[in-house]
């Protein structure tokens, strides 16, 4: 409980923080920090804020935000209703307190469906918005999804409960309360854990064959599995069964694949001949064995690693087709890979599993080498002191999640205090961050204004590929530029709403068209932003705030303005047509312009310098590494090499300079290679008589 209060403390003064800066509501702050979390959970596919409260034919109708078209989410209607208490300590809520939440929020859906209702709104209002998104896409709603997001602690556990029915279409609900946050945040176990019990809840246990032996590092079954019985399963928890970069690289192609499809519909009993099965992992699985074989009775924390396309037609088929299903079966190898262990190894699951796909957003999990780099800087860059500061700080990537959190709490209070000086909160930034910050500059703000899951779909696509080409330009330039971009978006995020023209909405696509669009303009003039600058003052100067903001008010004037036929403001931000339009459009930026701006040519001369330097900071690194080990390792590692012939006659003059340490010292270059030497050697197996112990897992890293 003191964690969970001390996670509350910190919650509130980092609202009151935001609140003051941007002249958001605090409300609004809550629900924007928590639904980022939602969207990169994948409990909802975006978050549009509505915000809208009021009574009709007696009863409370209320709406707090729309989790995106249900026609582009399988079906699945998400709305939320955000409960914020500003107490100082954590309040507790009760099923009571959900239910009566979650009645004024079946009341809109209900109310929505009715003209009478809808015609009484407010024309362009978000709340017309929403109504008129409901209603239009009813005839595909498979499922409402009621979300309760609160900062305070819920007595009870839901997660994907079912609630009844309206109109004939299921409902669910599911509570995100301050204990689920905390933990989402410090260990990435904010969900439920999915828990399928296929006899008792879906027909029947899965029959399986032991495709491991006892004292393997893992238990592994094959099993066949009714078409039927996997859809009704992802139908109860959607696309939080998919593995995370699955469910990315899902958003990124579409969710169904027309080959899968027809083959459902013409030939089932040939989909078990025709497919390649599913991949999929769990945290423990309980097994029984009768005179009928091996069957599998329950899994605990079940995530498709592969075949989240198979998984997401077979479930289009239950509502279009669902007699064609009895026919289809599939194949599941499944993995049993305990919780403590999943980090490390269900990434190479998925990246193999994922293999025929040349680039795919399941090839960019935490592990990959581009999230190691950016990780790699933001623990080594020093930013320069910002205005009115004399301390250099860093800019903490989380790369995994709960990494900072974790990373400060194993700290004493004296070390934590330095900790959180050196890495303040406020520069802390995770992978969708990055990803929506990167992509409003390659001028994408449609893709990123689709939400955290699609965009980063699109994101890992577009960087995975040209990571595959040459991976030189990620380098430490490109780190720090990415830094400035984050300084641009999130000074945006504060100066936008104190805006006279700002429509008390739609902030978040207003931000990423203002940038796509002065990047846009920059490049028409043959001119780059000067991002540089930015870096090094560690702030927007004003030529740039003024240009930015220029750009903000033409934008919204766009956004707030849709094109003929396209009712829902937010839905039009997602559209081409809009950045279009915006594209199209004439900003008067004046004498600004040029002075937020540098020729390609200068900065190229930036990134060169900048590359030169960090070489020659690496080589002094390197040099004082190589001298602090010491003469007799290299003199021994020398030795090996030479036994087995492992080092190349350059190789072993480089290491016999560092032998004879002090009375001869390497150069900075030689200090780099003798380093890489040192790596490989430990690669292919030298130990030395001073390491300690190692442990050397190659079954999970070897190249397939």
């Amino acid at each position: 409980m003191e964690e969970i209060t001390e996670y509350h403390a910190g919650l509130m003064a980092e609202l009151d923080a935001v609140a003051e800066e941007s002249s958001l509501d605090v409300k609004e702050a809550f629900f924007e920090r928590m639904a980022n979390r939602l969207e990169m959970e994948g409990e909802i596919v975006t978050s549009d804020w509505v915000d809208f409260s009021d009574r009709n034919s007696g009863k409370p109708v209320r709406i707090d935000a729309i989790g995106g078209d249900p026609r582009e989410s399988e079906g699945v209607l998400s709305v939320i209703v955000s409960d914020f208490h500003p107490d100082a300590t954590p309040v507790k809520i009760n099923a009571a307190d959900a239910k009566k939440s979650f009645g004024s929020l079946i009341n809109f859906v209900a109310a929505s469906r009715r003209a009478a209702f809808r015609s009484d709104l407010m024309e362009g209002s978000s709340e017309a918005g929403a109504a008129s998104l409901i209603t239009s896409a009813w005839s595909s709603v498979t499922k409402v999804k009621l979300i309760l997001i609160t900062n305070a602690i819920y007595s009870a556990r839901t997660d994907a409960v079912l609630a009844g029915k309206i109109a004939d279409v299921p409902v669910t609900y599911n509570v995100w309360d301050l204990s689920r946050f905390h933990r989402f945040e410090t260990s990435g176990h904010a969900r439920e854990k999915i828990i399928v019990n296929f006899r008792d809840d879906f027909g029947e246990a899965l029959p399986a064959l032991a495709a491991s032996r006892s004292g393997d590092r893992l238990d592994s079954y094959l099993i066949v599995m009714g078409g039927t019985q996997l859809a009704k399963i992802y139908d109860k928890w959607g696309a939080r069964l998919l593995e995370s970069n699955v469910r990315s690289f899902l958003q990124a192609r579409g969710a169904v694949n027309r080959g899968i499809r027809d083959t459902i519909k013409d030939e089932p009993e040939m989909f078990f001949s025709y497919n390649n099965g599913l991949s999929a992992t769990a945290d423990e699985v309980e097994v029984v064995r009768s005179e009928n074989g091996m069957q599998i009775v329950r899994a605990t924390n079940l995530q498709i690693v592969n075949g989240g396309q198979t998984t997401a037609s077979l479930h289009a088929a239950l509502s279009a087709s669902p007699e064609t299903l009895d026919n289809v079966h599939v194949q599941l190898k499944l993995t049993v890979v305990p919780d403590e262990v999943s980090e490390e190894i269900v990434p190479f699951i998925s990246k193999y599993a994922n293999s025929q796909n040349k680039v795919s957003a399941a090839d960019f999990f935490s592990n990959h080498p581009f999230h190691m780099r950016m990780e790699e800087f933001s623990r080594r860059v020093l930013a320069p002191a910002a205005e009115g500061t004399n301390k250099e700080t860093k800019w903490f990537y989380e790369r995994a999640r709960g990494q900072y959190l974790v990373e400060r709490a194993k700290k004493s209070p004296a070390e934590r205090r330095r900790f959180d000086i050196e890495n303040p909160k406020s520069q802390y930034f995770v992978k969708t961050d990055l990803a929506k910050v990167e992509m409003s500059f390659r001028m994408q703000p449609d893709t990123v204004s689709k939400g955290a899951q699609k965009n980063f779909g699109t994101f890992a696509q577009t960087i995975g590929s040209e990571w595959s080409r040459s991976d030189s330009k990620f380098d430490e330039t490109w780190f720090k530029r990415l830094v400035a971009k984050l300084i641009v978006f999130r000074h945006l995020e504060k100066v936008v709403p104190k805006q006279p023209w700002y429509p008390g909405g739609y902030r978040a696509n207003i931000i990423t068209y203002t940038i796509a669009k002065v990047v846009s303009d920059t490049h028409e003039a043959e001119k780059l932003l000067d991002l540089d600058s930015v870096w090094r003052t560690q702030s927007v100067p004003r030529a740039l705030n003024d240009t930015l903001l220029m750009a903000a008010e033409v934008a919204t004037t766009v956004i707030t303005a849709p094109e003929a036929g396209v009712n829902n403001i937010t839905e039009w931000g997602k559209k081409q047509a809009c950045w279009a339009a915006i594209e199209r459009a004439v900003v008067e930026y004046g004498d600004d312009f040029k002075d937020c701006v540098v020729a390609p040519e200068e900065a190229r001369t930036t990134q060169r310098d900048d590359r030169r330097n960090t070489s020659m900071d690496a080589e002094i690194a390197a040099q004082q590494n190589v001298i602090a080990i010491g003469a007799p390792f290299w003199s021994r590692l020398r030795d090996w090499g030479r036994a087995n012939r492992k080092f190349s006659p350059t190789e072993d003059g480089i290491l016999r300079t560092c032998s004879l340490l002090p009375g001869r010292i390497p150069s900075g270059r030689q200090s780099v290679i003798a380093e890489q030497i040192m790596l490989r050697a430990r690669e292919e197996g030298y130990v030395d008589e001073a390491d300690s112990p190692r442990i050397k897992i190659s079954a999970i890293s070897r190249p397939h």
